[in-house]
């Protein structure tokens, strides 16, 4: 169940232009180092917050904001280790983002070896703050235990936390909990609201698993159609397990009239992402759907005298 972040998800993610901005850096939106961010202009972004560290060492949003640059390689050269070095003094002068991104850093190695004792601490640190990602991330790690028994009453309250803080991925996380049992009693009904909450907030995993529940009407309502329509937004956003239960729908006619074309094309899909499916092969072999006779028109009739 464990959805750690990596590299390439982790800082790719930041590089694009509508990043969540955390709270305290939004709270300064409004200062010149931000604004030349916000504007582009990265090299007046980091004359700026150069300027407000030297007056302020201790200046968190300043801070996280250089290494942000670093990070992105905007106005200067990309360096992680750098970046990295900047968002440790951020997070140790109190910014969440920071502390979160150094604490993944430290999970996973990125350009700093990897101590997980280091990396719970400033996790924690930026979790106090109710970072949404950093409380997801530590309610994973409790799962995981250091590979000990996983802490489920733990890991739920981390992923309550985070869910309250608007973390769908903790929604997620939940749902998989009550539908397992797993440190909690096995409640259906509650898995389907909590995968609902992140299929409505757009994520892939959680729409397969509400469309399963809807579909065969556990712990919810059944609605085929409704199922159908779901899994085909989670296929259109390259989840390969809808795009093969897509498939079988087709391939078998359930809840849509059956269409080998379509059925082969959803599972050729998943296949390309690595998820071969043996009971879908004779797809290959179908017959190409056969378009009905066009009709021809009527000869025409000799007119009435």
């Amino acid at each position: 169940m464990m959805r750690r972040l990596v590299a390439p998800v982790l800082f790719l993610g930041l590089a694009a232009p509508a990043f969540a901005t955390p709270a305290d850096v939004a709270a300064s939106a409004r200062d010149l180092a931000y604004g030349a961010y916000q504007r582009g202009d990265y090299r007046a972004a980091m004359a700026e917050a150069k300027k407000r560290i030297d007056a302020n060492p201790k200046d968190a949003a300043a801070l996280t904001l250089v290494g942000r640059l670093y990070l992105e390689g905007d106005g200067v050269k990309r360096d992680m280790k750098t970046a990295m070095d900047w968002f440790r003094r951020g997070a140790d002068a109190g910014n969440a983002e920071a502390a979160y991104l150094y604490g993944v850093a430290s999970l996973e190695g990125i350009d700093i070896p990897k101590d997980r004792a280091r990396a719970r601490a400033y996790l924690e640190k930026a979790g106090a703050q109710e970072h949404a990602a950093a409380l997801h991330l530590l309610g994973e790690m409790a799962l995981e235990n250091g590979g000990k028994e996983p802490d489920f009453a733990k890991a739920m309250a981390f992923f309550k936390r985070a869910s309250a803080a608007g973390d769908p991925d903790a929604d997620y996380a939940i749902g998989v909990l009550y539908k397992t049992g797993k440190g909690v009693e096995k409640d259906e009904r509650q898995a389907a609201e909590w995968f609902k909450r992140a299929a409505d907030a757009g994520l892939p995993p959680a729409m397969v698993e509400y469309a399963i529940m809807q579909f065969n009407g556990v712990g919810v309502a059944r609605d085929k159609a409704g199922a159908v329509e779901m899994l085909r937004k989670a296929a259109l956003r390259g989840n390969a397990v809808a795009e093969n239960r897509l498939a079988h729908l087709y391939a078998e006619g359930l809840g849509v009239e059956i269409d080998l074309k379509a059925a082969k094309e959803w599972r050729d899909k998943a296949k390309a992402q690595g998820l071969n499916d043996p009971s879908l092969d004779f797809l290959s072999n179908a017959p190409a759907p056969q378009k009905p006779p066009v009709p021809s028109e009527p000869a025409p009739q000799p007119a009435r005298k």
